[in-house]
């Protein structure tokens, strides 16, 4: 009897023709994770203008959250939060204008950690989704928790009402996304059509809702952007009417998002055949414009709306969680845990 042998999906990244050079023309890399397959990548350019790739695997990597001077950024992964460093002080290595390392790795435990973003002290603040609240890195235990919804009665690793998104306004936690308020274990499944808030962490009055699985909230010269992912539009949130303004339509799943300039980088999944992902809203808006969902990253004009670049990831990757802009790095190096460069990048604090 002859054995067939499947052959493995493969992963494909394309991208629009313009792409590497709209890239190199911002001065700016990308940065995304998938933890469908656990890998976190870097789009730079290599000094032609075509487009440099590197990846590098950590368990389930989700979160990633940037500081100022892009010296230093911090990934989620399946039970640790990490901190990478820019070992360069001056000059390049090999081309490269940053080398960031592994340096500090918080065991958090499985919290599901979903958005960071970094305070004015240089400390991380996450969205502890298991523990449905906001919290920060301890030197002792998993975590230290910082705020909770109103509605949420006690603290427990249930996933009550799925909190998944923070926005950094002045240097601290602006506003959240919720996926539904729900004080029972996993109540949020629920609400998934409709019932998503977005919360203002200072005042704790809800800003938005009505909202359908709302992903990636953030704060932009002077605006609340955000992802409704169960309908697949881009937006802002008027906080004067409190409603949701539509400005793209992207045919996915949407998670990630950050800004460069006048567009905005977006980030798509392909829906997941469960109950999660189906009967969204979504389901009808790719039926209307006769698409299937696709995963990959859409650059939108702010003024415009209009998608003017695109990536777009096949084969193995089919989720992305996030995605950030890194301004002013042309060419970044990543070191990962499991090759041997790591025993060789050796820096000297001056």
């Amino acid at each position: 009897m002859e054995q067939v042998v499947e052959e493995k999906p493969k992963f494909e990244l394309s991208t629009s023709r313009q792409f590497p050079g709209w890239l190199a023309g911002q001065q700016s890399c990308i940065i995304f994770s998938t933890y469908q397959i656990g890998k976190v990548f870097m789009l730079g350019s290599n000094q032609d203008g075509s487009l440099h790739v590197t990846e590098r695997s950590f368990p389930r990597c989700m979160g990633l959250g940037t500081s100022s001077g892009n010296n230093t950024f911090w990934m989620s992964s399946l039970w640790q939060l990490w901190r990478f460093e820019n070992s360069l002080t001056t000059g390049k290595f090999n081309e490269y204008d940053k080398v960031y390392l592994p340096q500090v790795a918080y065991t958090t435990g499985d919290l599901d950690i979903h958005d960071i973003i970094v305070g004015q002290d240089g400390r991380p603040v996450f969205v502890n989704t298991l523990f449905s609240c906001l919290a920060t890195t301890s030197e002792t235990h998993s975590f230290r928790p910082v705020w909770k919804p109103p509605f949420i009665s006690k603290m427990v690793p249930e996933d009550r009402c799925h909190l998944n998104g923070l926005a950094e306004k002045d240097g601290k936690p602006g506003y959240v996304t919720l996926v539904g308020r729900s004080d029972v274990s996993d109540g949020w499944r629920e609400h998934r059509a409709n019932g998503g808030l977005v919360m203002d962490v200072q005042t704790n009055e809800v800003v938005c809702e009505g909202l359908s699985m709302p992903h990636s909230p953030r704060w932009y010269e002077g605006s609340l952007y955000l992802l409704e992912a169960g309908s697949g539009y881009f937006g802002k949130v008027n906080l004067e009417t409190k409603t949701f303004e539509k400005i793209a339509f992207c045919p996915g799943f949407l998670r990630g998002l950050d800004f460069v300039g006048n567009y905005a980088v977006v980030g798509m999944s392909s829906v997941r055949k469960n109950k999660t992902f189906s009967g969204l809203p979504l389901d009808n808006n790719l039926k209307e414009v006769n698409t299937s969902p696709r995963c990959g990253i859409q650059i939108i004009n702010l003024e415009t709306g209009a998608t003017e670049n695109w990536i777009r990831l096949e084969g193995i990757v089919e989720e992305l969680y996030d995605v950030k802009v890194l301004r002013g790095v042309s060419k970044p190096l990543l070191i990962g845990t499991k090759k041997e460069d790591i025993r060789t990048m050796i820096s000297v604090e001056a």
